[in-house]
């Protein structure tokens, strides 16, 4: 993305991002001092954009505050030239979410009338026009109206699915492909979209405060390519690495039970999923190309802009800083991973603690419960896997590289072992012994079990394991420290 002239920065240079912990805004900020800008971050927990890259930049403010009150947006709004408003009250407010966005927006419009604010940029929605539109859409277009009563100019953009790792609707998109080889869905799989990648919404976001005859606009922007949401599966399918998906539609699934369909298979929870859900029954194609007329710059196909969410194009512009994770994206956004955690304090030193579990292996045992991990070899083993059979080299010494029964340990050092399953599994699985000093002769040890499904069977395998790991898991960490503190007692 071209930066802005100097003398296009200095039209307004002062910037205020409402929203700036969320998915665009999080993105968002980073660009905009890049271009040159000074900009404050209004945010109800700023704890939440630790770790952010603008973070002590001298030119980014951050500062607490919450749109329902007038008093902090009048703080946050002095001196600012031109806001970004990015707030949508979809997932807090539930079904009222319509009326909680009038209401914040209502809020932000009067504050900007007492203000110095000469500018608003609002990211709102595409879809045709009509009684028929979503209550999500309807939303954003109600927010649209509200702003203009600020007295300041609107530029309003409206996009489509916005591709990128962590937004929403991409990541339920990828989900429901990486899961289902077979979907049975709602009729709106054959409805036109027009998707757009998050490298070309965030460069309009920050090229239109440096094009003055975007101010008052109201622009449709999305990619070069309109297709149906089957299309966008297949495409997902094929970036994924995954065979054709077979998609059935049929007349009789209703938003509501995709929406709980949508909650189960992926990590998008049933309150976002069903507005996403019934707004994708709305054609969602620009209307004209003003938006590329007044800021012409090149644009991501669908599949460029999918790839570059997955992380597999190599170009300074898209990698992770525009189009992967970053510390405000949703913490599944990279792939669902489950956690089984667990912590024990330790009535011995450090080195004893990690004595203890670096003797993990089926020869030595598991702790207790030994009688499911060799149930668990014996079914690996009758599946082609290597079982607990393998053992280890040494007793107790251990080394990166080498394999302990059905693991094989990926890092060791002298205070933590990760090890990877290799045993058959239906995604991948992990787990690691980590432990700190507390004092001369006490420590903590942490126990993680990750899993990283793979398709539906993944999801159904980790919750008929659940309840094993209850009982596994916990006799593991308490006989690591039963037997760490017998060592310690026997110096």
């Amino acid at each position: 993305m071209d930066n802005p002239n100097s003398s296009a920065a200095q039209h307004s240079q002062n910037v205020l991002v409402c929203g700036a912990t969320g998915y665009v805004g999080g993105r968002l900020v980073d660009r905009l001092l890049k271009a040159g800008y000074r900009v404050r971050c209004l945010a109800r927990d700023p704890a939440k954009l630790a770790g952010m890259s603008f973070i002590g930049d001298e030119r980014c403010e951050v500062v607490e505050g919450d749109l329902s009150n007038q008093a902090s947006l009048r703080s946050a709004l002095r001196d600012i030239d031109a806001a970004y408003y990015l707030v949508h009250s979809m997932i807090s407010a539930g079904d009222q979410f319509g009326q909680k966005d009038n209401e914040l927006a209502a809020n932000f419009a009067a504050a900007v009338r007492e203000s110095s604010c000469e500018r608003i940029i609002y990211l709102g929605g595409l879809g045709e026009l009509g009684e028929d539109l979503s209550k999500h859409l309807q939303s954003r277009r109600e927010v649209e109206s509200v702003l203009r009563d600020s007295g300041a100019q609107v530029t309003v953009f409206r996009a489509a699915m916005i591709i990128g790792s962590g937004s929403a609707s991409f990541e339920m998109l990828r989900y429901l492909t990486h899961r289902l080889p077979f979907m049975i869905t709602p009729r709106w799989v054959s409805t036109l979209t027009q998707p757009i990648a998050i490298r070309d919404v965030l460069r309009y976001l920050v090229t239109c405060l440096s094009t003055p005859d975007t101010a008052g606009k109201t622009l449709d922007i999305g990619g070069p390519d309109v297709l149906s949401h089957e299309q966008m599966f297949q495409i997902m399918s094929k970036k994924l690495g995954l065979k054709k998906r077979w998609i059935l539609p049929v007349p009789v699934l209703t938003p509501a039970l995709s929406s709980y369909w949508i909650g189960w298979v992926t990590p998008v929870t049933p309150k976002i999923a069903r507005p996403l859900a019934e707004g994708l029954r709305n054609k969602t194609v620009c209307r004209n190309d003003e938006a590329q007329q007044l800021m012409p710059g090149p644009l991501f196909t669908v599949e460029q802009a999918v790839e570059a969410a997955l992380g597999k194009i190599g170009s300074p512009e898209t990698r992770w800083a525009s189009a992967g994770e970053i510390p405000t994206d949703p913490d599944w956004s990279g792939g669902t991973v489950f956690l089984d955690e667990r912590s024990t304090e330790v009535a011995a030193p450090a080195n004893r603690v990690f004595e203890a579990f670096s003797q993990i292996d089926g020869g030595h045992g598991y702790w207790g419960a030994d009688w499911l991990w060799h149930l668990r070899g014996w079914m690996d083993q009758a599946i082609g896997g290597p079982g607990l059979r393998r053992g280890r080299r040494d007793p107790k010494t251990i080394r990166h590289g080498e394999a302990l029964d059905f693991w094989r340990v990926t890092f060791v050092d002298d205070h933590r072992l990760r090890l990877r399953a290799e045993m058959k599994l239906p995604g991948t699985g992990e787990l690691e012994f980590r432990v700190e000093p507390t004092g001369a002769n006490t420590s903590k040890l942490f126990q993680t079990a990750r899993f990283r499904p793979l398709g539906l069977i993944g999801l159904a395998y980790w919750y008929s394991v659940v309840p094993a790991h209850a009982i596994v898991f916990g006799k593991m960490l308490h006989g690591i420290r039963r037997q760490a503190e017998t060592a310690a007692n026997d110096l």
